[in-house]
């Protein structure tokens, strides 16, 4: 038995980062100091030999041979079958429509694994539009060379085909012993690669190549650095309007502002934007129909029952709403009353401080110190007019946009609220904290379903954030959907433990985290939970 140097699985771990972009937490490092020690023995080496080895130049075969133990080849046809209706409902026609008949519609799977993701793709073009499937070009990608000989075959088992409709399975397979064999015609329709994605491959990746990306729970694996690298090449090969699909568990919050969020058919995907607005971002032209237009419903999708939420027209929704004798914004609202004494009290400190000279003003750091100060003692109208005595050059700020949205908010003022947070969300779409403020505007205006969009959009893109969770709940309790009203407020009682204090300040309408949490655990009790 080769003896384990305490330092050797931190400095496995680098090595895999550096060449595979995968990354593994402390939990993980018995996991890889056991992979390290087995394989160092099966090629009769010292750890430290082992490992100067896999440093030197010629690594490939080795690196293929950990590719096996280190990657996740799990999948089955027609996964999250939500996003595959938008591919073939929005993305595919889009596609056609702008490069039809100019070129063949190109679309990359990422970390295919065994093929079933791309070969899902090719069957749903050839059912739904056979008179152009031999214009899409399926390319999918992948470092494990196992799984990629497999998808070659073609030959499956009945668990890979768990979710696939049975009509399709006896046109597209055929029955082999215990294994299903997938038509030629559509093994055909997909071409399969040997990528290790953390290095350059400039055919691979060259400019506006792609219409459609399917790239689901490869990022979830990466480093910070690795994902961000992926997600620049990701973004400079897709064409400007096209479409990528990431996994339930992964978002571009943090990695790119070169996307639009886009939801139909109960899913969150992302669409490049195009080169006009590339070009205007930066001086962030409005665009015709707002922001959250291009992220709630570009196509006919809306919520599937699997939701859990029931879908609710806007003209209904105002009738429900008469019903609900407590709304989360009135909760907010009584906050603000609660501390009307405090604000007029401080009436005359604001009236001082509009008198002073612009030369007297504080550094903008010092105001924003002193806005929170304020937020903390619940003067909201006075945080809201200091903020607007900030420069010019800072008001403009995404993170003072969603902070003079909060304050709007929690004072009441909606109308501005929603108007803050729109243009908030034409900066950063994938401003979590902006959809939910938008949520609490949405529910007050009697718009029910705008409501439920925009916290699904808050939880999507953060899935810590424990506020939108709270307000899910709390509508579906009103709305007399007790299961849906267990569900949430469950989830919001666990985040609520472990939330971000500065958080929990900025949406939590002056309640502090205790507060929240008996809030919670009142109206989750009221809907049946808790023992």
């Amino acid at each position: 038995m080769i003896e384990r140097g305490c330092a050797d699985p931190q400095r496995f771990r680098g090595w895999i980062a550096r060449r595979m972009g995968l990354s593994f937490d402390d939990s993980k490092l018995e996991f890889l100091s056991e992979l390290l020690t087995r394989r160092a023995e099966r090629q009769g080496l010292e750890l430290d030999c082992y490992l100067d080895r896999l440093e030197g130049l010629d690594t490939d075969s080795e690196l293929q041979n950990l590719a096996l133990e280190l990657t996740v080849p799990e999948t089955y046809f027609f996964r999250h079958t939500e996003q595959l209706q938008a591919f073939v409902d929005v993305a595919l026609p889009d596609a056609r429509a702008a490069r039809a008949p100019i070129r063949k519609i190109n679309v990359l799977c990422v970390g295919c694994a065994s093929g079933e993701e791309p070969y899902s793709l090719a069957i749903l073009v050839r059912e739904r539009y056979s008179e152009f499937a031999s214009s899409v070009a399926i390319r999918a990608v992948d470092i494990n060379t196992a799984m990629l000989s497999k998808a070659a075959r073609g030959c499956y088992s009945a668990w890979a085909l768990r979710e696939t409709p049975s009509e399709t399975q006896r046109r597209w397979f055929r029955s082999v012993g215990r294994e299903f064999v997938l038509e030629e015609s559509i093994r055909a329709a997909v071409t399969f690669q040997e990528i290790n994605l953390v290095h350059e491959n400039a055919e691979l990746w060259r400019p506006q190549t792609y219409d459609v990306i399917f790239c689901r729970n490869v990022l979830m694996y990466f480093t910070q650095e690795s994902a961000q690298a992926m997600v620049t090449r990701l973004t400079r090969s897709l064409a400007p309007g096209g479409y990528l699909f990431l996994g339930h568990a992964e978002t571009l919050r943090g990695l790119s502002h070169d996307y639009h969020l886009c939801h139909t058919h109960g899913a969150f995907y992302y669409q490049r934007k195009d080169v006009l607005e590339d070009e205007q971002r930066d001086g962030l032209a409005a665009r015709p129909n707002g922001a959250s237009q291009k992220w709630s419903n570009p196509a006919a999708g809306s919520w599937s029952p699997s939701d859990g939420l029931p879908s609710t027209s806007v003209a209904s929704a105002a009738v429900l709403d008469l019903a609900w004798t407590k709304n989360w914004l009135e909760t907010i609202q009584r906050a603000s009353d609660r501390i009307q004494a405090l604000t007029e009290r401080s009436a005359a400190d604001s009236a001082q401080r509009g008198n002073a000279g612009p030369d007297s003003a504080p550094q903008t750091a010092t105001q924003l110190r002193l806005v929170w100060d304020l937020l903390k003692e619940e003067r909201f109208p006075d945080a809201l007019d200091l903020l607007g005595r900030l420069s010019a050059g800072s008001v403009e700020d995404p993170d003072i946009l969603l902070l003079r949205a909060a304050l709007l908010t929690h004072s009441g003022q909606l109308d501005a609220a929603e108007s803050v947070s729109t243009q908030l969300l034409e900066r950063d779409e994938l401003n979590a904290g902006a959809h939910y403020l938008l949520a609490l505007c949405r529910e007050s205006a009697g718009d029910r379903q705008g409501a439920l969009d925009h916290d699904r959009a808050a939880i999507y893109l953060d899935p810590g954030f424990a506020m939108p969770r709270l307000h899910l709940g709390l509508m579906a309790r009103r709305g007399g959907d007790a299961e849906g009203a267990r569900r949430e407020l469950g989830e919001a009682l666990l985040l609520l433990r472990r939330e971000d204090i500065s958080r929990l300040l900025l949406f939590g309408g002056g309640f502090g985290r205790e507060a929240l949490i008996a809030l919670c655990r009142g109206e989750l009790l009221s809907a049946g939970g808790l023992p």
